[in-house]
């Protein structure tokens, strides 16, 4: 069992700020997420992308972003629980209490939802069932992983692309699959990847991977016929299931497909705040930049909740802190 000032549910941008925030304010936090990785659909869809409108930086890649928001954050020493998804939550005058999926609980005095779209499931490779863990990935944390092997990426999107051009000088060779022969990846990286040494096979699909205890070798079908590629590993760049249920099950309000908030942040729930792409307001815009600010209105009105002689104004971060 945890015990916090603060359980986020979501380590995306706007759970990292707030966990940044919640030490700010002088609270413990903890933050949890489903995903292993820190950084939430940035970390999973388009870790290489460029991002364009976050204040203060001209341009910078979601990876790079998010770690950033880790530097950042980790002058409140938040404790990180990833990997497990936040299954149950009671609401109460005198706090939250949140269960995991391994049933160990999180006591907090107040909670902030920035799960984002939901808890994230990749869509499985049928033909690679199995092989999770030893040569299967679905989001790259590490590109370092990759060097000087042999790699079949399958996708179409933003990560098969971000990926693939992002391996372009460190992997043996890149083989990207599509079951298409159109991309919805940004037009620009599409390009960038195709005047590399990638080699891109479209209206064909993974149909079997085989090896021993990893990967060696994988077959892409198209409708000429089957081809054997030896391989090192294989990354399943084919999105994520967002799935809200859950959230759905605590017996909060929704605005639409979203969670309904007022100005302050606020929930239906008691000591409940939500934030980020996950909440719906009148005139709401889904960006990362409205995200951090935000949560930032959140943590600083449950300060007040979980200290009512607290301010909610925190003080500028350029002086002392509230």
């Amino acid at each position: 069992m945890i015990e916090t000032d603060l359980v986020i549910v979501g380590a995306g941008p706007a759970g990292l700020f707030g966990a940044y925030y919640a030490g700010f304010r002088g609270l413990s936090v903890t933050v949890v997420d489903s995903l292993p990785e820190l950084g939430g659909q940035v970390t999973a869809l388009y870790p290489e992308k460029a991002i364009f409108d976050v204040a203060g930086f001209p341009v910078v890649t979601g990876r790079q972003l998010v770690s950033q928001l880790v530097e950042q954050a980790e002058s409140a020493k938040p404790t990180y629980v990833l990997g497990h998804t936040a299954v149950g939550l009671q609401a109460g005058e005198d706090g939250v209490v949140m269960t995991m999926d391994d049933e160990s609980e999180i006591r907090a005095k107040v909670a902030i939802l920035t799960a984002g779209i939901g808890t994230f499931t990749p869509r499985a490779l049928p033909a690679a069932d199995g092989w999770e863990g030893r040569g299967l990935v679905f989001f790259v944390p590490s590109f370092e992983e990759f060097r000087d092997k042999r790699v079949v990426i399958v996708g179409g999107g933003d990560s098969a692309f971000d990926w693939a051009a992002a391996l372009t000088d460190i992997a043996a060779s890149i083989t990207l699959v599509h079951r298409r022969d159109a991309f919805r990846a940004h037009q620009a990286t599409v390009d960038q990847v195709m005047a590399g040494p990638t080699r891109i096979i479209t209206n064909a699909q993974v149909s079997a991977v085989r090896g021993d205890d990893w990967i060696s070798e994988v077959d892409i079908t198209t409708p000429e016929g089957t081809e054997t590629l030896a391989a090192d590993g294989v990354i399943a760049a084919l999105g994520f299931i967002a799935d809200l249920s859950t959230l759905k099950s605590w017996g909060l309000e929704f605005n639409k497909r979203n969670i309904a908030v007022d100005t302050a942040m606020r929930t239906n729930l008691p000591r409940v705040f939500a934030a980020g792409d996950l909440v719906e307001y009148e005139g709401k815009v889904r960006l990362i930049a409205v995200g951090f600010g935000e949560v930032a209105t959140a943590v600083n009105n449950a300060a007040v909740v979980i200290d009512p002689s607290a301010h909610v104004f925190p003080g500028h971060s350029s002086g002392e802190s509230a």
